[in-house]
């Protein structure tokens, strides 16, 4: 299930008219693909990953990438890769489920409704990874979806007796209504079937 929710597509990182990379990003990682120029051998190539800085290029050269990222990103679960004519770089966000504009900062944002479309989408991410007998895949948010960081481990199906953990009574409601209806819409679902003959 959680598979279906995965990126549909990657966003296209422009700069000065020109595509410069690709990305997209999940609760946990912001990914990014750069296309190669041809003819140059593989281990010309580096990648430096530092927690709120990217440099790429080819040694020898002045970098393609020498920027800042949106937020901070943990070094050791970071990594790239080349795949194909395509470098693959993968950042491991420091905070799981916040939710990047671009991941270089201040340049190629998503406009504001693209980002809230990311955000209701890791939002299912988050719940479908903390309520795996559920699919969450066609659920859709009406109004304003909430921070997936602020729901982090607060989900009602994990109590705790943790003061400083516990969801505040919105995120409560918000979390048994969202799920009541998913409940409610796969009985109806069910019913339909039986009476139907279909199952």
């Amino acid at each position: 299930m959680a598979e279906k929710l995965a990126p549909e597509k990657k966003h296209d990182f422009i700069y000065n008219g020109q595509k410069v990379f690709e990305w997209d990003q999940t609760l946990e990682e912001v990914n990014l693909y750069i296309n190669l120029p041809p003819n140059v051998h593989p281990k010309a190539f580096h990648c430096k990953i530092q927690s709120k800085h990217l440099e790429v290029g080819i040694k020898g050269n002045p970098p393609y990438l020498n920027h800042d990222l949106s937020a901070p990103v943990k070094t050791d679960c970071s990594f790239w890769t080349l795949e194909d004519d395509i470098m693959h770089i993968t950042l491991q966000k420091r905070e799981k489920g916040q939710t990047w504009a671009s991941p270089i900062l201040g340049q190629g944002l998503l406009d504001p409704y693209a980002t809230d479309l990311e955000q209701k989408r890791l939002m299912l991410q988050r719940f479908q990874e903390e309520n795996p007998g559920f699919d969450f895949s066609q659920a859709q948010f009406t109004g304003n979806c909430p921070d997936p960081r602020s729901f982090m481990g607060v989900i009602l199906v994990y109590p705790t007796t943790d003061s400083e953990h516990q969801p505040s009574p919105q995120s409560r409601a918000f979390i048994s209504t969202f799920i009541l209806v998913l409940v409610c819409d796969s009985f109806l679902k069910k019913s339909f079937s039986l009476i139907s003959g279909r199952e």
